[in-house]
């Protein structure tokens, strides 16, 4: 993938966790990002999937790892997979914060709640 309307390189992350599961006391098991924007979400393994909810919402399709280590692309409209430029820092979460998370709010049955 290139530099398109659909990913901005020079949109910051919205921040270290899903913009909706803090706003809302949640939990997430790994996170994406927005290459349009920026937002960060939780993936949909995570029990409320607000990544693909924003790329279908907003109209921004083309979603990538925030995962320390991960740099592909992902296409929500065919779901293809690919390589893309570098975006804005940071690239991923920060380091030290825990897969699922954040720590405090993951519940103890938590695989059991992945979809």
């Amino acid at each position: 993938m290139t530099e398109t309307d659909e990913i901005d390189p020079a949109a910051a992350p919205s921040g270290p966790g899903c913009v909706e599961c803090e706003r809302d006391g949640g939990w997430w098991f790994h996170l994406r990002r927005c290459a349009a924007c920026g937002h960060v979400g939780c993936c949909d393994s995570s029990p409320a999937q607000h990544a693909t909810a924003h790329a279908r919402g907003a109209g921004h399709p083309i979603l990538t790892s925030y995962e320390p280590g991960e740099f592909w692309f992902y296409d929500d409209r065919d779901g293809s997979l690919a390589e893309g430029p570098d975006l804005a820092d940071p690239r991923h979460h920060p380091g030290d914060q825990t897969v699922p998370g954040p720590a405090a709010r993951v519940p103890r049955d938590w695989v059991q709640r992945l979809h």
